[in-house]
């Protein structure tokens, strides 16, 4: 979960995306304008939050499977996420969870849904995802591995699953169930449909997935917007498709303020709303400190990954790991110990202060 930025990729990407744009299939008349998507973008706060799953849970799987869904973490943390003013997070889905217990796996989201609303914040939900660990599987997941950051992380629908398309049959019933039972839920933000496409490898072989997803959605058509962030320039296909296709831009950053504000000078040349759904790695310099508040200027939503230190490790950098454990020298990610104490108190009182609390 994380970004290669080139800026002058960047602006290759762009012009690629205005010949593809002029060659798009009729589904991009389905994209909603960018008069609608702004009106949409004006009637919130300026959004911000963080990429979120339970301290309790180590992927996808633990947050969502029956045996070990969470709730009482969740409303004490979302309660911390509320006192700094936090008003939305970024919550991954799993298709195998829903696959084993679809009425279950949808009361589950109902109750996050009902806590999340408690504490005043309206979640953006992802569907697919293809960063980490090849091979979800249900029941007991496994602990995680000292020092090692997102240890347990599950792709979705897997690898190689998300490239055979004898499995697509049963992911749009998925999708489809899922956008049918909430794609008129004023709890809900968006919907991101799928997790950097093309990571661990894939390429170009994540196209037909994205491509379906979003098919699948748009013939839904549910009330809150659908995007798929931009992650890698060099991924220049699949970077057109996403953004021709979203009606709302989002994209990740991990870079420098500077190269991160090119970024969102570029992508704010499409005419709609922009928000940044990953972003804040303190060894990489892009933190709370000198990055949110060039995000709030622009207007432009702003989701960190990471919000309590707990089991995925990723107060761990992706490179450095540390298998004897310990707390490292500079958290990479993560805004919260597992008490609920900032990692930095300066940081929350930028935040509270960013968002008027």
């Amino acid at each position: 979960m994380r970004i290669k930025l080139n800026v002058l990729l960047c602006v290759s990407m762009v012009l690629s995306t205005v010949t593809y744009a002029q060659k798009a299939t009729n589904q991009v008349s389905k994209v909603w304008s960018a008069e609608k998507a702004n009106a949409w973008y004006a009637r919130h706060a300026w959004l911000n939050g963080s990429d979120y799953i339970p301290s309790t849970a180590i992927n996808q799987l633990e947050m969502w499977q029956a045996d070990t869904f969470d709730p009482a973490t969740i409303d004490r943390e979302l309660g911390w996420a509320e006192s700094i003013g936090f008003n939305t997070m970024r919550v991954f889905l799993h298709s195998v969870a829903w696959k084993e217990d679809p009425a279950g796996f949808k009361s589950r989201v109902n109750t996050f849904l009902t806590i999340a609303a408690k504490h005043h914040i309206q979640p953006l939900f992802v569907f697919f995802d293809d960063c980490w660990n090849k091979t979800p599987q249900l029941g007991k997941q496994p602990e995680p591995k000292t020092g090692i950051h997102n240890s347990g992380w599950v792709q979705d629908p897997g690898q190689p699953a998300s490239e055979d398309a004898a499995n697509f049959p049963g992911l749009e019933k998925y999708v489809k169930d899922m956008l049918t039972t909430f794609g008129h839920d004023k709890r809900i933000l968006l919907w991101d449909l799928y997790n950097e496409p093309g990571n661990s490898g894939k390429g170009d072989k994540s196209l037909p997935l994205l491509t379906k997803v979003f098919e699948w959605a748009k013939e839904i058509n549910p009330d809150q917007p659908i995007s798929a962030g931009l992650w890698s320039w060099d991924l220049e296909t699949l970077n057109a498709f996403q953004v021709t296709h979203s009606d709302v831009i989002t994209y990740h950053d991990y870079e420098t303020p500077d190269l991160h504000l090119r970024v969102v000078q570029l992508l704010k040349a499409y005419g709609r709303p922009v928000i940044c759904t990953e972003y804040m790695a303190r060894p990489r310099n892009s933190t709370f400190e000198n990055t949110m508040p060039m995000l709030k200027k622009e207007n432009v939503g702003a989701i960190n990954w990471g919000f309590v230190a707990g089991k995925t490790n990723t107060m761990y950098a992706w490179d450095a790991p540390m298998p004897q454990g310990g707390e490292p020298a500079l958290w990479f990610h993560e805004v919260f110990r597992k008490d609920g104490t900032p990692y930095r108190q300066e940081e929350v009182d930028l935040i509270k202060k960013l968002n008027n609390k």
